[in-house]
């Protein structure tokens, strides 16, 4: 007996017969893409004059699509508000400029797409495509042109903004706080160049930012700054120079919190030493009061340490620095204080030049070396001589160490007494040298010191210090017991002296003190000793 096979059996055999034949025939697909958009045209069109459109559309030969246009497309200057420009997140063969705001008169203005263009299927990019208007009689077409920099590390890790405020009878250099620029640009990635460009005829002060939120105005607590300190006047031949740097802020003290038991948080900002803040209590002090302030590691805070809890719900102080006085107010609350804890760095192994530092959870008011015992892997005793730091809240152990060698660290009750009178329990803890082989050393000579002091550096890549030394009139400076990895070479003129480096500041028309790295790496390696001749630029 003959059986039929289902109709849509049938059907989906012949599918499948016709899918496997379109899959033989398929060609494979051309050449890919790699050219970039062509602009067609632009309405109205690119370079006019006496500008009065609300809406630009520019046309492009295929799909294109803007990537980054935030961070890539400049108006200069500014609109505000700000212009809307599309396509966003959707590809389209033109781009829509809609303007909001009301446009100056006689003035040109260029919007700049850096590299934001690009194709919708391979991503190739139109680069650099620049749409000028003016709504004046004719375009402006002057230029300027520069270099940036950062003052601390040997590259900026970003683009920098360029302004150019218009000096007349308005002008100050608060502008830069409250008033978007005349021109803007940013540096180039890798060249860190920029140009100005389409600039009329007048004088102007050049600035740069690391303008982090884009709104072309200067926030000193998280942006970076830099300016020329002469006048820009255009027409000019003369490129620029600008090195932004971190400002100190005034000092400002935050309102003091309740942390835990007997111990009040204050935080604070600006350009002040820890050491020459002083915090008193003005109220409900008891007989026999104490207090103490220790400065935390890591944040600008200060926490203010106290023996006896006031029988009071809130604490006011007084504040003061050599130039300021405040008078704030901490409400208290029930919280349980610390006990005494005391604990050790380094780790288990400690560098030949390395300190070992105790501290406390507690405010340490007393140390006492007689309770002290330190041995090396021979249990032989050794000497090592102590200093206290109230402001760390530690105690530092100086000692001669040897390579390969280990040594115990032994702390018995009443080596430290706390501000509550309590004593430490008892602590054992080892470190270890390594081998001379471990480590490399390097002799820099730098070839063309032209001032002093000076202080040089080793840093790592991300530009942490590793090793330092100070030099009155030394142009040679050793480094030894380095870790193998890679190091830049900075120097500092230090023109004050003072052992450190100063930043500027804006409106005291302060650069910041000088900074040069040496254009090579330095890779250190294990068991490596090397002389290097350091040439700055």
């Amino acid at each position: 007996m003959i059986k039929r096979v289902p109709g849509y059996i049938l059907v989906m055999l012949c599918i499948f017969s016709l899918v496997q034949c379109a899959k033989k025939g398929m060609p494979e697909g051309g050449p890919i893409d790699e050219d970039p958009p062509v602009f067609i045209r632009a309405n109205p069109e690119n370079y006019t004059t006496h500008f009065k459109a609300k809406e630009i559309r520019i046309y492009f030969d295929e799909y294109i699509k803007l990537e980054k246009p935030q961070q890539q497309i400049i108006i200069s200057p500014p609109m505000v508000p700000t212009a809307n420009i599309t396509p966003l997140g959707t590809a389209r063969k033109d781009i829509k400029i809609e303007i909001f705001d009301t446009l100056a008169e006689n003035t040109t203005y260029a919007i700049n797409f850096g590299k934001s263009i690009v194709d919708n299927n391979e991503g190739n990019s139109f680069d650099f495509f620049k749409y000028v208007f003016s709504t004046g009689d004719y375009i402006d077409s002057l230029t300027v042109s520069g270099t940036v920099k950062d003052a601390l590390l040997k590259e900026p890790k970003e683009p920098i903004s360029v302004f150019l405020y218009e000096i007349d009878s308005t002008y100050s250099d608060s502008i830069v706080y409250k008033e978007t620029p005349r021109y803007v640009t940013y540096s180039k990635d890798s060249t860190f160049t920029f140009s100005l460009e389409n600039l009329k005829e007048g004088q102007y002060k050049m600035v740069a930012m690391l303008d982090k939120n884009n709104n072309y105005l200067f926030n000193p607590r998280s942006e970076k700054i830099g300016f020329v300190e002469q006048t820009i006047s255009i027409p000019t031949d003369s490129t620029y120079n600008l090195t932004v740097f971190k400002e100190q802020l005034e000092f400002n003290v935050k309102r003091p919190s309740h942390f835990k038991g007997n111990v009040i948080l204050f935080g604070y900002e600006g350009a002040v030493k820890p050491d020459s803040i002083k915090i008193d209590l003005l109220n409900g002090r008891p007989e026999g009061f104490v207090s103490r302030i220790i400065k935390d590691k890591v944040t600008d805070s200060l926490y203010y340490w106290y023996n006896i809890k006031p029988e009071i719900d809130s604490l006011s102080f007084k504040v003061s620095t050599p130039k300021t006085i405040d008078t704030l107010f901490a409400r208290l609350t029930s919280l349980e204080r610390d006990s005494i804890s005391i604990s050790t760095e380094p780790g288990s192994i400690i560098g030949l030049d390395e300190k070992v530092r105790i501290t406390s959870t507690t405010p340490i008011m007393e140390f006492n070396e007689e309770f002290i015992n330190l041995i090396d892997k021979d249990s032989a005793e050794v000497v090592f001589t102590s200093e206290y730091f109230p402001l760390k809240n530690s105690v530092e152990l100086s000692f001669a160490k040897k390579p390969e060698n280990n040594y115990t660290l032994s702390a018995f009750p009443g080596a430290m007494i706390d501000l509550f009178n309590e004593t430490n329990d008892s602590i054992q803890k080892s470190f270890k040298t390594k081998s001379l082989s471990e480590f490399g050393s390097v002799q820099l000579n730098i070839v063309n010191v032209d001032t002093y002091p000076i202080i040089v550096q080793l840093t790592d890549t991300k530009g942490e210090v590793k090793a330092e030394k100070f030099s009155e009139n030394s142009s040679s400076f050793p480094f030894n017991y380095l870790e193998p990895g890679k190091y830049l070479v900075r120097v500092i003129d230090d023109t004050n002296g003072n052992g450190k480096w100063d930043t500027g500041n804006y409106l005291k028309k302060i650069q910041p003190e000088r900074i040069r790295y040496y254009s090579d790496t330095l890779e250190m390696r294990k068991n490596w000793d090397f002389k290097e001749n350091v040439i700055l630029k």
